[in-house]
């Protein structure tokens, strides 16, 4: 069994990598939707107070004062729950800020079904297709506390929109503290020639728990943590399909328009193989907790190890 040491959600590492960044950089400012205690942006308002506003449980208006932020010469991130910013402000996104290329940083926290006892109505489930969706966005779903800290940091640098996604639970720690982060380019995670698992977030850690089982089953799987959506490792796909014949991948996302989906146009364009995907079907989740819910929704490396088995064999 694969041991990883338990460390901050992706928000908690969210909101003390944004304080951080404010104080190096005066020209960062803030805005959220009134979760900020969810968000932990209230750990940047409670430092920087003149640069922090909460507009209130209003996401096109969040977005909207973002945008004029940005159009004014601030560096602007705004904060909401994944499910409320990518739905309810979308053709705010798509007009104030994708369509004239702010500088705003959008953080959706609270993503995915791992949410658990807060239902369906805040399960961000499809916020990554969203947010792809947009031209000119950057979209990073980062693995853990490590992860997460570099993914601000290398976003703070660029002056283009992106969206940033952030889980509610505490998650596995995958990295070392300062281990490089290069937005665009996967990280290898471990080698193998059989076949490659691809996966991002939350299901990077049971990607290596999966890798490990298929080991001793005579498998060498590799696992590549793909945090950067968009624009996606074109070239690391391009390998993996080459060099191991086969893939796997895994989000806590719908099927339909995430990774899974960036990653087999991307095959499918520069060398088509074989691949299985393991996310959230055409569905909404229940209530429950989240460990429950992954399960019962295919989100566990059991279920990657499912998919590597149903692969045809390899060539």
């Amino acid at each position: 069994m694969l041991s990883l040491k338990m460390g901050k959600s992706a928000r908690e590492a969210f909101g003390l990598a944004l304080a951080q960044q404010g104080e190096t950089s005066s020209d960062i400012v803030v805005v959220d939707g009134d979760v900020g205690n969810s968000t932990r942006t209230e750990i940047f308002g409670k430092k920087f107070p003149a640069r922090f506003f909460n507009v209130g449980i209003a996401e096109a208006n969040l977005v909207g004062v973002a945008a004029g932020l940005a159009s004014s010469g601030k560096r602007a991130w705004l904060a909401s729950f994944a499910t409320f910013v990518m739905c309810n402000a979308y053709d705010q996104l798509r007009m104030s800020v994708a369509f004239p290329c702010l500088d705003v940083k959008v953080v959706g926290t609270h993503a995915g079904i791992s949410i658990g006892e807060d239902g369906p109505s805040q399960m961000g489930i499809e916020d990554v297709g969203l947010a792809c969706s947009l031209p000119n966005f950057t979209v990073v779903v980062p693995a853990d506390e490590p992860s997460m800290f570099k993914a601000v940091e290398a976003l703070a640098k660029i002056k283009t929109p992106a969206y940033l996604r952030a889980g509610r639970p505490n998650v596995p720690i995958i990295y070392e503290q300062g281990r490089d982060f290069h937005l665009g380019k996967a990280t290898l995670l471990r080698t193998g020639n059989d076949l490659t698992i691809i996966a991002c977030g939350l299901m990077v850690a049971p990607a290596l728990e999966a890798a490990e089982e298929l080991a001793k089953q005579g498998t060498q799987a590799r696992v590549l943590d793909m945090h950067t959506i968009k624009p996606l490792d074109e070239a690391a796909v391009l390998a993996a399909a080459r060099e191991t014949g086969r893939i796997v991948v895994a989000e806590e996302h719908l099927l339909h328009g995430g990774l899974g989906s960036s990653v087999a146009m991307s095959a499918a364009r520069q060398h088509p193989v074989p691949m299985r995907f393991v996310g959230i079907k055409d569905t909404f989740a229940e209530s429950g907790k989240p460990e429950e819910l992954l399960a019962k929704y295919g989100l566990t490396a059991s279920d990657i190890v499912t998919a590597a088995r149903a692969l045809p064999p390899k060539k």
